[in-house]
């Protein structure tokens, strides 16, 4: 016991460091996975959840101290754990699926979730990615847990009790359960879900235990039956007991299957065999690491190096895969469209609306292949669905706006992926592109009014129409240029350029922002560019106006040149934090969260805004991107509970710092270019997949040396405010001269200006 205990304690602590930019450690050591989850439905500090798991496992692990049912499936002031469950939730808001829990207990048989609810504190809990211990007051019991893609393996120290009990929760919506004692193992599924499913959908589990049972229960609601080894019902449970000595360790090895009860075996016997639990933990600690080293940040303070590591961890957490491994090897997964069981990769638990923006650029310059996994997938969403989806949860939810599904599928390729059959992407796009889905965030809504009048009309009872009227332009863009690198016909790719200049029609000149407008023509009178919601998606006129991408000179000269146009940019930080909540009734977390940061309308805690910093550099003035991604980056992260300002949302928010610390950003996905801030540590360095490195140098940089004063690249001056990727590409160094004053002239001429679809022509 004493050897295991030193074990554990050497595997969790930190370094001491004297100098952090000098000093090595593993990255995944930097991760704090509760950065977060002080969160509650009415303020967001990122609605996440600590998840132990592997990146882009199928499969996640989590200790719960929410109800059954509940989103905030663990809340950091919760004062109590009821179980440790296996999830696949992508966010609160979208709910679980696929999902059983494992709770430990002694003494007295209690199996309800309340009842069997235990005490514990953050001062005896361990959180890693790769890892997760605590000790659960109550019953005297430490629970320890590692994870596989598809499988994990709990470590139980029990204390000396005649009745030590597990207690399977297979939760309620119809579930099933078996104890077999012969072979120490419970088997069964459950179909606890939240939307998104075929009518046949389950999840099938199994539990292997390394001690043969003392006694045998399975349960249904409230009613206990002992030696009844099997149960279907509404929502049943089994409950296995053991006679232990003081200290003693029970290990559960557990994996499950969207397939088929033999599959779930299979992932056990494949992902865990005979492993160990120090095994498994240190090949998962290894796997974390690999993926984290991708990106080696040096030079930075502790807490910054923590910050972007945790995000790091969960911009490699979504979407999960959701294929699985048969027995003659081949990738097979189940269809969350049809019901069926086919060939192929598929991934899920990630909306677009959110994750184009960042996330899946960031995947197409450091995790490249993962990428091309996720296209293969998209290929079989649009067989089996006959769209692609917007949000994916594991199959279609009708939620958020836009047909951004374009803009993952055409970065992709324009960023350089191959080898997946990219002309069905392409008729997908086309397809959801020029029809109404089977639900409002699938395909287009009011994709009619679109087409003929080029905009959404805000009065024909269309919700959130300039929103999507908006998107609609930036996909229109991102097809164009597929279309184009396709080289389809000349009819087809007109068509679309024409279509992504329809952003023009819903600039208000009366507002000087964009707004809705009527199906005749006119602008609603007295527009309201502080109302949320209404003609916006989480958002209002001040958030949504630059939803222009691909052609931000374009907004510019609508707003009457450069100088009107970064004033309007400064205006989004001095305006104060009012709002119109009237559409919602109430004020939503959104608004909320925007009202308290106190940088007036920038509500970073949402997407629609978050790319805006990054715009002065198409106007002549980059040392406000410089100052303002660097104030963003101090204030409003932290790797701490309440560490971000708003949700998280599948590692959107989470990129957004990983790009902004490495000083670029991608404005327009679908277009080669990142536009440049200002790096937040003393050295970054990028592993790419070709082999080569880039490496971002800022020597100087400091909490003062915000500002880029000269930028050199292949040992020459560069003045532009942007950089290609295929460069990236080749590797090499980009090195920042830091100082403390603005350079006032750098970057001020046009033709150091990013991508426009204005100036390209």
């Amino acid at each position: 016991m004493k050897i295991r205990y030193l074990f554990f304690l050497g595997l969790i602590q930190f370094c001491v460091f004297v100098n952090a930019q000098e000093k090595s450690i593993d990255p995944v050591e930097y991760v704090n996975p509760l950065m977060g989850t002080q969160s509650l439905p009415n303020l967001s500090n990122g609605n996440t959840y600590p998840a132990i798991c592997r990146p882009w496992g199928m499969n996640f692990w989590t200790p719960q101290t929410g109800k059954m049912g509940d989103g905030w499936a663990y809340t950091y002031t919760a004062e109590k754990i009821r179980g440790f469950k296996q999830t696949h939730q992508p966010s609160p808001w979208m709910n679980d699926y696929g999902q059983f829990s494992i709770m430990p207990v002694t003494g007295k048989i209690v199996f309800d979730e309340t009842e069997r609810a235990s005490w514990f504190s953050h001062k005896a809990e361990v959180s890693k990615p790769y890892y997760y211990s605590v000790y659960l007051a109550d019953y005297d019991v430490t629970t320890e847990i590692t994870a596989t893609e598809r499988a994990a393996h709990f470590q139980i120290t029990f204390p000396e009790n005649e009745k030590s009990s597990i207690v399977v929760d297979a939760f309620d919506k119809g579930s099933y359960i078996k104890i077999i004692p012969s072979e120490n193992k419970i088997i069964g599924y459950t179909t606890r879900n939240s939307g998104g499913v075929p009518t046949n959908f389950k999840n099938y589990f199994v539990l292997v235990f390394d001690k043969p049972f003392a006694s045998n229960y399975t349960w249904h609601d409230k009613i206990l039956e002992k030696d009844k080894l099997e149960k279907t019902n509404i929502h049943v449970g089994a409950i296995v007991t053991f006679k232990t000595k003081k200290g003693e360790i029970i290990n559960v090895k557990t994996a499950s299957s969207f397939i088929s009860p033999e599959q779930a075996e299979l992932n056990l016997k494949n992902e865990l065999g005979t492993s160990s639990f120090q095994e498994t933990l240190e090949n998962s600690k290894k796997e974390w690491n690999t993926v984290l080293s991708k990106v080696k940040a040096e030079g930075g303070t502790e807490e910054q190096l923590k910050t972007f590591y945790s995000c790091l961890y969960r911009a490699t957490c979504f979407p999960q895969k959701q294929y699985e491994i048969d027995a003659s090897g081949d990738v097979i997964h189940y269809s969350p469209y049809n019901g069926k069981v086919l060939p192929g990769y598929m991934y899920a638990g990630t909306g677009f609306w959110d994750t184009f923006r960042a996330l899946y650029p960031l995947l197409n310059l450091v995790y490249p292949s993962i990428n091309k996994e996720m296209q293969e997938g998209l290929i079989n969403d649009y067989n089996e669905g006959g769209f692609l989806p917007e949000w994916s949860s594991p199959g279609f939810r009708n939620v958020m706006v836009g047909n951004n599904s374009a803009s993952v599928v055409s970065d992709a390729y324009m960023k350089g992926l191959r080898g997946y059959d990219i002309n069905k992407l392409y008729e997908a796009l086309v397809h959801g592109a020029n029809n109404e889905g089977p639900m409002d965030a699938v395909g287009r809504k009011g994709v009619s009014y679109y087409n003929t009048l080029g905009y959404v009309p805000y009065n024909v009872k269309i919700n959130e129409n300039a929103a999507r009227t908006l998107e609609y332009a930036y996909d229109d863009f991102a097809i164009w240029k597929l279309a184009k690198a396709l080289d389809r016909p000349n009819k087809e790719i007109k068509l679309f350029e024409k279509r992504m200049m329809n952003y023009k029609n819903l600039y208000n000149p009366a507002i000087g922002l964009m707004s809705g407008r009527n199906l005749d023509g006119s602008f609603p009178a007295n527009f309201n560019p502080l109302k949320w919601g209404d003609a916006f998606t989480e958002g209002n006129a001040w958030h949504y106006s630059w939803s222009v991408f691909h052609d931000i000179q374009g907004l510019i000269d609508l707003m009457g040149g450069e100088k009107n146009f970064t004033a309007k940019l400064d205006a989004v930080f001095t305006t104060p934090p009012v709002f119109d909540d009237s559409y919602y009734g109430s004020v939503i977390h959104e608004i909320r969260e925007m009202q308290i940061m106190n940088m007036g309308q920038y509500a970073h805690g949402n997407q629609p805004i978050q790319h805006m910093i990054y715009l002065y550099n198409y106007a002549g003035e980059p040392w406000k991107t410089q100052y303002w991604s660097r104030e963003v980056m101090n204030r409003l992260y932290k790797p701490t509970p309440d560490g971000y300002c708003g949700d998280e949302d599948n590692g959107q928010t989470s990129a957004w710092y990983i790009f902004s610390a490495m000083g670029f950003y991608p404005v327009c996905p679908a277009t080669e270019e990142y536009v440049l801030g200002a790096p937040l540590f003393k050295k970054v360095t990028l592993q790419l997949e070709n082999g080569k490195q880039f490496i971002i140098n800022a020597p100087d940089n400091s909490e003062i040396n915000r500002y880029v004063e000269e930028l050199e690249w292949g040992n020459k001056n560069y003045s532009n405010n942007y950089i290609n990727h295929f460069d990236v590409l080749e590797g090499g160094e980009l090195n920042f001269d830091m100082t403390s004053s603005p350079n006032l002239k750098r970057g001020t001429s046009a033709k150091n200006y990013p991508y426009s679809y204005s100036n390209s022509k």
